[in-house]
């Protein structure tokens, strides 16, 4: 679509066309009487999965050419394109606890419950295909991790339900290495035939217009050139580190860091940018056997290596009967980061830290929407250290793990980790890629909550936020499958 030819008028505009808008928009655009408009800043590589790059298609590798920053701090990195994190992911789905149900339904009313959410998180499996790990996926590395696991005491469990702790496979999005990534399974060729649904990709997110707490417009960058939207409901999905950066761009945020920024406060709401919550962890290397390499080296000549395939939910000290707030990650394959010569491959396991207590922000250094937000996650500074101590918990599970898999691999000694002060740990921390909570969800009496129990936002009619920002706590999961069943739910508030 040109410029020139560019309706600005819709019943509900999307501003992000990652994982939670490519939901928001196949689903409301069901209705042929309700015009919809997706807005994403990265490309739209098209309706048909050949014409993506081989990069984004492959669930073989994490790509990172479709991304906000490059050769950033590994905690910032972030999708810009159209399908979002699905594009750039493990391609990994797992579930939380009733434990996180609980917070949440606390937070946003009894729709956040598991049972209620139920329904949605099987129409989001339905619709991105997913499936269990086939048995030809498993590496001998990740096979005798299951074996492993088992003999250590540790239940099977099912990762893309409520359970407890316990080893397994996670859902995927994937077959035979094609990625299925949101933007292919929910904008099929026949959804973006629909008349009434426009998606704009290369449309960078400025700003809102607010006014006596109502949206007036949406600010977006096109082809270089200024445009307005305008609709009945705007929904933000840009995403944990965008979506508060939006609306702090908007006016709405803490009048003190509005007036530091020079922007005028529409509506002073203290928990815009703050609640940051992401998984952090810590990798332990260890070193292949010859006949692991040899194994691994088949394995990839076959086209079928895949550097994680199974993990194991476990529980720390503090964590609640029934949860878990642990996984351990088994890996093996080519390095996430660097290389190694032909032939050899990097093995590990990791312990993440699934439920952290710490907190961290997403603030603004100026008003530019082209200038990166400023980031701290504030991985494992929370005063009590409760974080700290489960961590080094999962990590004494780790050593237990790779006790089992000695045969395959031993320490290493590149990297110890056992005896590491706190600030040692803090120095390898690592981080799983799953942050939520600065558009944190609550009642509006929270001074720290921005957003109800259906994104609505206190204080500013017709404005929802729809995405990870608005859980007000990790789940002890991979979000994705969380998102996309959020996602669903609350398109059907907007629908009803």
């Amino acid at each position: 679509m040109t410029y020139a030819s560019l309706p600005t008028g819709y019943d509900v505009v999307v501003l992000g066309g990652g994982v939670a808008g490519c939901v928001l928009a196949a689903r409301l655009s069901e209705d042929p009487g309700r015009s919809v408009c997706l807005v994403e800043a990265g490309p739209d590589y098209g309706p048909r999965p050949a014409d993506w790059p081989e990069k984004v298609r492959n669930s073989r590798a994490l790509p990172r050419d479709d991304v906000w920053e490059r050769h950033t701090a590994f905690y910032r990195i972030r999708a810009r394109v159209l399908g979002g994190s699905s594009c750039i992911n493990g391609a990994w789905n797992t579930w939380g606890s009733h434990a996180d149900h609980a917070e949440w339904t606390e937070a946003g009313g009894e729709r956040w419950s598991a049972a209620a959410l139920e329904p949605y998180r099987s129409r989001a499996v339905e619709r991105m295909g997913l499936r269990t790990v086939p048995d030809h996926e498993l590496s001998p590395w990740a096979s005798a991790a299951l074996a492993a696991a088992r003999e250590l005491g540790y239940g099977e469990v099912d990762m893309g339900r409520p359970g407890g702790p316990g080893y397994g496979r996670p859902l995927i999005n994937s077959v035979d290495g094609l990625r299925w990534n949101a933007a292919f399974a929910y904008l099929d060729p026949a959804t973006r035939s629909r008349p009434n649904l426009t998606v704009l990709d290369g449309a960078l997110v400025d700003r809102l217009s607010v006014r006596g707490g109502r949206v007036l417009g949406a600010h977006i960058v096109r082809e270089g050139r200024p445009v307005t939207l305008t609709a009945d409901t705007y929904v933000l999905a840009s995403g944990t580190f965008g979506s508060p950066g939006v609306l702090l761009r908007s006016g709405i945020g803490p009048a003190a860091h509005l007036r530091d920024i020079g922007v005028r406060c529409e509506l002073d709401l203290p928990g815009v940018g703050a609640n940051l919550s992401d998984q952090p962890g810590v990798f332990v290397p260890l070193a292949p056997t010859d006949d692991l390499n040899k194994a691994l080296a088949a394995k990839e000549a076959a086209g079928e290596l895949y550097v994680s395939r199974m993990l194991v939910r476990a529980a720390g000290p503090s964590c609640p009967d029934g949860a878990w707030d642990l996984h351990l990650l088994p890996t093996a394959g080519p390095p996430l980061f660097g290389g190694l010569p032909p032939g050899q491959y990097e093995a590990g396991i990791s312990a993440f830290l699934m439920k952290p207590a710490s907190r961290g922000h997403v603030r603004l250094r100026s008003a530019d929407p082209l200038e990166p937000p400023e980031i701290d996650p504030a991985f494992l500074t929370d005063p009590a250290g409760r974080d700290l101590a489960t961590l080094r918990a999962g990590l004494e599970k780790v050593d237990q793990l790779a006790q089992a898999l000695r045969t395959l691999a031993s320490p290493s000694d590149g990297a110890p980790v056992r005896g590491l002060s706190d600030a040692g740990l803090r120095e390898r921390v690592g981080t799983y890629w799953h942050p939520v909570g600065t558009c944190a969800m609550g009642p509006g009496e929270d001074p720290r909550a921005v957003v109800d129990g259906q994104g609505s936002v206190h204080g500013v009619r017709g404005l929802r936020v729809v995405d990870a920002s608005i859980l007000p706590t990790v789940p002890a999961a991979n979000t994705q499958l969380p998102v996309l069943a959020v996602a669903e739910m609350l398109a059907d508030t907007l629908r009803h």
